[in-house]
């Protein structure tokens, strides 16, 4: 121990360098792990498709998908549109038949 330097001090600087040899040996190992899991998962997943045939696939499902919400919003302004005309002849007709009737009067 150093006479010169404050006990807290001495701690402090023992503690540190505790912490980072922990923090190394963590780094080490967590390389290790990783290093492990990818080769364990070479050998057991399938091969990957190459990566043009993946983005093709990616774009064909990508241009499925936006078939489909296209058609779904066509479907619902066409119905949209034949609830609001069926709305306005409904009302046309109510209209014409209240001024049929004053007209009688």
């Amino acid at each position: 121990m150093d006479d010169d330097k404050p006990v807290t001090e001495q701690a402090m600087e023992t503690i540190t360098a505790a912490v980072e040899a922990t923090k190394d040996a963590a780094v080490t190992a967590v390389k290790k792990v990783k290093k492990a899991a990818k080769k364990v998962a070479k050998k057991v997943a399938p091969k990957k498709a190459s990566k043009k045939k993946a983005k093709k696939a990616a774009k064909k499902t990508s241009k499925k998908a936006a078939k489909k919400t296209s058609k779904k919003a066509a479907k619902k302004s066409s119905k949209k549109a034949a609830k609001k005309t069926a709305k306005k002849t409904t009302k046309k007709t109510a209209k014409s038949k209240k001024k049929a009737k004053k007209a009688k009067r």
